[in-house]
């Protein structure tokens, strides 16, 4: 390597490494206090963060942050394929198979119609209906990353974080009551807690305070949903593509390179071969990149503008989850 070379790699490091060093710092702050107080980390990273908006104008910190927040983002969800085994979705049969792709499908199609009826652009409704139908926070800022940039895209994100980590945790606590009320067996339960709740961590909670069985149909069940995050992807891609919606000219690429790493990492995790000391310390690596590009996004918003965003989006966050419960009990009543 030339020494050239070398310098410019050396000035874009010290570009920006205050910035990400900031949000390093968030971050850890945040799983700290998520540790402690049982609230979603993700959660705790865009509040933290938005307190420091300031360092995202002018100064030292903006480079790094803008890297942090686009960059390490898309490490963290191509890094999300080493939770997906091939093994894992064929154990539980083909009837959750088809309710997942089912849930998925309707849900996203039916918060794009919402969206659009509301008054919203259709790709919001893609993004909430994704973050809904899929893995909550994960595959707001998944699909954030492959859909085009406009002017209210870190906005919409960043209210997509915060209602997905919200409703989530209000799910983990109400979902296995009701799982209780319509009297499931065991292994029903976890499919409805894993095909209902958003975030994988309030599934686990709220699946193995019901029972082991429980939690580990629940786990499987959304690690299926996560899987979907590429067709997902990869369907939001070609959308935009053929719409030009990117008001720069240029054309998204038809599979963005953090969705080819997730199926790699996919197909690799499928083998078998990964021991599972490599597989825990990739999922926690994948953790960290998410919430340190979470308290970026954070450090990118103003407070008064997600405050002027209004009750139709909230109302569209909670309709979205609400018909999503009632769309796996019913699927589940036809199943039986």
């Amino acid at each position: 390597m030339s020494s050239l070379a070398l310098a410019s790699i050396q000035g874009r490091v010290r570009e920006l490494a205050p910035g990400f060093v900031v949000s390093l710092i968030v971050a850890a702050a945040a799983t700290f206090l998520s540790e402690h107080y049982g609230a979603p980390v993700m959660l705790f990273a865009l509040l933290l963060g938005m307190a420091l908006n300031f360092l995202s104008g002018e100064g030292q910190c903006k480079a790094g942050i803008e890297f942090t927040a686009r960059s390490v983002l898309r490490i963290g969800v191509a890094l999300l394929g080493m939770r997906i085994t091939l093994e894992q979705i064929a154990g539980l049969g083909w009837k959750p198979v088809a309710l997942v792709v089912t849930l998925v499908v309707v849900t996203i199609l039916v918060s794009v119609v919402a969206a659009k009826a509301l008054g919203f652009q259709r790709l919001f409704g893609m993004l909430t209906g994704g973050a809904t139908a899929i893995c909550g926070a994960s595959a707001a800022l998944a699909l954030a990353a492959a859909l085009p940039n406009h002017p209210q895209k870190e906005r919409a994100t960043l209210f997509t974080v915060i209602g997905v980590s919200a409703l989530s945790t209000v799910a983990m606590i109400v979902y296995p009551m009701i799982a209780n009320w319509f009297g499931l067996s065991p292994q029903n339960a976890g499919v409805f807690l894993g095909a209902t709740i958003h975030d994988v961590a309030q599934v686990v909670g709220a699946g193995y305070s019901m029972s082991t069985e429980t939690g580990d149909t629940a786990t499987v069940v959304k690690l299926m949903r996560v899987a979907m995050l590429l067709p997902v992807i990869l369907a939001a891609a070609m959308i935009t593509r053929m719409q030009g919606a990117d008001p720069t000219g240029k054309r998204p690429p038809l599979l963005p390179m953090f969705a080819v790493g997730f199926l790699v990492l996919a197909c690799v995790n499928s083998t078998g071969w990964v021991p599972q000391v490599v597989q825990g310390g990739v999922n926690e690596l994948s953790r960290w990149c998410l919430v340190v590009a979470i308290s970026a996004l954070g450090m990118k918003t103003q407070l008064k503008e997600l405050a002027a965003v209004g009750i139709k989006p909230i109302l569209l966050m909670v309709g979205e989850t609400v018909f999503l419960v009632a769309l796996v009990l019913l699927l589940l009543h036809w199943g039986a």
